[in-house]
Formats: C-alpha cells, structure tokens, sequence
C-alpha cells in the first residue's frame, strides 16, 4: 500500500470510528473522504477480495442478503454493505470497515447502483455480476430501461471474463451479445400458453425486430417465458429454474428449484425472484442445494426490506418502495393477508428517492379498497400527492388519516386500531423511519 493510500485508509477508518462512536452511524461520508485523498483507493482495499456485484432496478438489496447468507455456508468472512449504501462511496466504505482475515482469496458481495457499475470496474475485476431486473425508475437519474441497461453495460465492459448471473425472464437481458459467460434464472412453473403482457408494460418490443413480444406464461410486469412470434427470438434456456410455488403469504414463500424444496421468511413473487438469484450466485460458487436449504431457513431480517418491528404490541412490517412494479408486487403480497391491517404510505423526493413522483400513479392503488384495510395514513414530504393519489383510488376519507410528520406518524402506530401495520415508504422516509424506531428502542440500530 502506498504512502498516498495509506494516510487515506487512516483517514476513512477514523472518520467511521467517529461517526459510528458519537453520532450513530454514516456509510458515505467514509468513502467520500478517503477517495477524495486517494481517488484510486478502491483498488487497493479491493485488491485481495473474489467481488460478486448484484445490480439492477428492484431486489438489490435483498438479493444481497440472500446471497450473503448462501455463501456463508461455504466461505467465512464475507464483506458486505447490507444497508444499501451501492455508491462508490459507500462501497469504499464497505471496504474499510472490513474485518481482517486470514484467507488468501476473501468474497466480497456488493450491491451496486446502476449507474455505479461503472465505477466499480474501473479499479475492480469482478469474478461475476448478478442482474436482478430492470424497471423505469427515478426517471430523473437513468432515463428509460435501456439508457439503465446501458449504464450496467459500460460497466460490464471493464470485466469481459467476469461470469454474468442473470434474470432470463427479463428480455432486456438477452437482447445484447457480451463476450461474459452467461448463467440464466428464471421461472418455469406455468402450462404454455400465448398471452401478451398488459398495456403500459416496459420493454415488451423484441430487441431484434421491434414487434411486440409474445409470452408462454408471465410471472409479473414483463418477465416470463417471452418470444417473438415475428422473427423468433425468446427466452435463452434457463440454468436454473423455479419449478413449483407451493405457498405463499405476507410473510413467507414455499417452492421449489429444479425439484428441490425451499421456504423462505419472506413474502412476494417478486422476492422468490431475488431467493433464485441467491441460489444460482451458491450453485456458482459450489454451495449445494442443502447447504442453501438451510441458509435460507435462518430466516433473518433484511435491513428495510419487510422488516418487521414490534412498535408497542403492533406488528409493523416496513416495506421499501420505489417505482410503480415494485409497488404493485408490494399491494399484490399484503392482499394475500388474511388478517385486518393498517396501511401507511409515506412519500418523500430527495434525490435518492427519485425527485419524481408521477410513478405512483402508475400503480395498483384502485385494488386497496377492497382489502381489509382499517385505516389508512400517509404522510412524508410528499404527502399531498399520496394522499390525493389514494383519493383518487377510492379510499374512505373516513377511514383516512393525513400527517406529514414522519415523528409524529410513528407516534400515531400504537393507537392503530389493527395489531398488524404495512407501512410502504419511500429510501428516505424509510431511514428517517428506523432512525426513530431505534431512539425509541424498537429496534437495535438506525443506519447499520
């Protein structure tokens, strides 16, 4: 290590050790010191580590977790940013809280942002990246699905021997010829049949002719089993392969892969999604379908992703929320409950919300309506265009509570008059939530 990277590293440990000793924590403000006294710091911390990416629009995060928790039933010592903190910034951060160890080659799983991929591979070869998805989302930072996609590829292309792990059910992914190894995941659990996806589908326009692509079965939004009846492109033949959804409720999912039973403690098809990236990432890296089996069955909580909070006898589950397909699987995962619950929706537009909030309208709303749903609450630094929004949807205003305060809506949790709360809320008001959650104690730990 150099002299230049040393006094950096020196700096960006006792920035952290300050942050997280007196002032509860920060993730980018490390990374951005130390880069800014060594701008090529990341390959020097990086530079002993096996780095796996996992990149896309929705699942980043849980994925990540997920991936983590497979690995560690083989390897030890992995490095990690569980809190999403996907910038260069808070990668180089990762790094430098990283514990030391003895192993030769360590693993490193990061969840990376898009348009960051980029700046990761400039001083990192990664051994393999895993592409959840790509969906329009904060429109004002990508652009549309294939300016996104793009920014991965620029990427992608600083690492041309690294294995691409990716979602075969999104067309996107096989519409550009990379010279990366391929693995594909996907679901295989529907009879055949020839459908198209509904109106106001992203990127159902075969990449090769621009008709518009037919499909065997869809899953949600536009991934499924996808082809194009006019030149005959479709769907590569899948690596790995979801074959059967046994059950499903809002807190947890039994299926199966290639035959093999699994459960996760977490609800939504979406999320089984995120459970298959995980597998495919273990059998790549030489974690058998057992030793994931029982990865998956220490069920813990992943950092804003249906975490669930005891809030004064209430059963809070916090639910991130971000772009209208993400959202729809949200609304489609807490139908399925049984039980009465409250509803909180709690809308902000910083920049890393996504300064732009036309996306809600674009999603499901209309169906809550006919859900158990108590009472409703919204709130953030948006919330006259939620509250409108639900409106609009057809939400009883008696049944309707409004109050920007993101305080003073937690403060309003133990009065619900449901045991159960689903509380969907944009990055920032889901940070400024669990900050709350834990100066009162209902949880550990604010940021990480």
């Amino acid at each position: 290590m150099s002299l230049k990277s040393s006094i950096a590293t020196a700096a960006g440990k006792s920035s952290y050790w300050f942050l997280h000793t007196f002032l509860k924590g920060g993730s980018s403000l490390p990374g951005k010191i130390t880069k800014r006294l060594d701008p090529n710091i990341l390959q020097t911390l990086a530079r002993n580590y096996d780095v796996i990416v996992i990149t896309g629009t929705n699942g980043k995060t849980l994925t990540t977790a997920l991936t983590v928790q497979v690995l560690k039933e083989k390897y030890q010592n992995i490095v990690t940013n569980p809190t999403g903190s996907n910038m260069e910034q808070g990668i180089i951060t990762t790094f430098l809280h990283a514990p030391r160890t003895k192993n030769k080659r360590p693993l490193a799983v990061l969840e990376v942002d898009e348009a960051n991929v980029i700046m990761v591979t400039k001083y990192i070869k990664p051994k393999a990246f895993v592409f959840t998805n790509i969906f329009r989302d904060q429109m004002d930072r990508y652009g549309e699905i294939y300016t996104t996609y793009q920014k991965i590829l620029n990427g992608v292309a600083l690492a041309p021997n690294a294995t691409i792990i990716a979602n075969g059910d999104a067309p996107i992914f096989h519409s550009k010829q990379l010279p990366n190894p391929m693995i594909y995941y996907g679901f295989a659990n529907q009879p055949k049949k020839d459908i198209k996806a509904t109106p106001n589908t992203d990127g159902v326009l075969c990449p090769q002719c621009q008709h518009i692509l037919h499909y065997h079965y869809i899953s949600y939004s536009n991934l499924g089993d996808y082809f194009c009846p006019n030149c005959g492109y479709q769907r590569p033949k899948l690596n790995f392969a979801l074959t059967k959804i046994d059950h499903l409720t809002p807190k947890s999912s039994q299926f199966e892969i290639d035959g093999e039973p699994i459960k996760i403690e977490i609800g939504g098809v979406y999320n089984i999604y995120n459970a298959l990236a995980a597998y495919t990432v273990g059998r790549f890296m030489g974690v058998t379908p057992t030793q994931t089996q029982q990865a998956f069955s220490k069920g813990k909580h992943i950092f804003g992703r249906q975490e669930e909070i005891n809030v004064d006898g209430k059963a809070v589950t916090l639910i991130l929320v971000k772009n209208p397909v993400g959202l729809n699987q949200v609304i489609d995962m807490i139908s399925t409950d049984q039980d009465p619950f409250t509803f909180i929706g709690l809308l902000n537009a910083n920049y890393a919300d996504g300064i732009d909030t036309s996306w809600i309208w674009d999603g499901d709303f209309e169906r809550l309506p006919q859900v158990n749903i108590k009472q409703f609450i919204t709130g953030g630094e948006r919330y006259k265009d939620i509250t409108y929004r639900l409106q609009v949807a057809g939400v009883d205003p008696e049944k309707h509570l409004v109050e920007p305060d993101l305080d003073k809506v937690v403060e309003m949790i133990p009065n619900a008059p449901t045991k159960k709360v689903y509380i969907l809320a944009t990055y920032t008001a889901m940070l400024h939530l669990r900050k709350v959650f834990a100066a009162k104690g209902f949880i550990k730990g604010g940021l990480d």
